[in-house]
């Protein structure tokens, strides 16, 4: 179990070692690391999904280890409330950014192993915090720099908490 302590309220998340073990354990990695503590959701879009874990406050950008083999192929499915790995155009480019998705999309699921079939993958849910992610879609938006739909009021994971 992994608590997210954010400005807006606490995320419990629940990961999934035996469909995406790679995945869940690269996530646990960065969360005892403290990697996440001071990140801000940066991408945030109603009825879609929240975007975090890659960027300070001030939309700096956080240097990260290498990225990780897609597991995306584990026949989850990016259901509501489920923690996937934000990557590139390049399907194997997942490393410490993440995203819940706040309904379901079915469509960032594995549908092949090529570049517009691997999806995204799926590695853990909230178990508690919903609520929370769903006060995230209230927050106004808007361009910074090169980012669109960035929090203009930043939304801060202040600590992580591995149990």
């Amino acid at each position: 179990m992994i608590t997210l302590k954010t400005t807006l309220g606490d995320i419990k998340i629940s990961l999934n070692f035996d469909k995406a073990p790679i995945t869940a354990k690269n996530f646990e990695q960065y969360a005892k690391d403290g990697f996440y503590n001071g990140t801000i959701f940066h991408r945030v879009i109603k009825g879609f999904m929240a975007q975090g874990g890659g960027f300070a406050s001030g939309m700096s950008e956080k240097d990260t280890r290498a990225s990780i083999e897609n597991e995306a192929n584990n026949g989850l499915s990016n259901k509501r409330g489920t923690l996937a790995m934000a990557r590139t155009q390049d399907p194997h480019s997942a490393s410490a950014q993440f995203f819940i998705n706040l309904v379901d999309n079915d469509f960032l699921d594995f549908k092949e192993e090529s570049v517009q079939g691997w999806g995204y993958c799926v590695f853990g849910e909230v178990v508690e915090g919903m609520d929370v992610i769903d006060k995230m879609t209230l927050v106004d938006t808007g361009r910074m720099g090169f980012h669109d739909d960035v929090p203009k009021e930043e939304i801060i994971i202040e600590d992580t908490i591995v149990e």
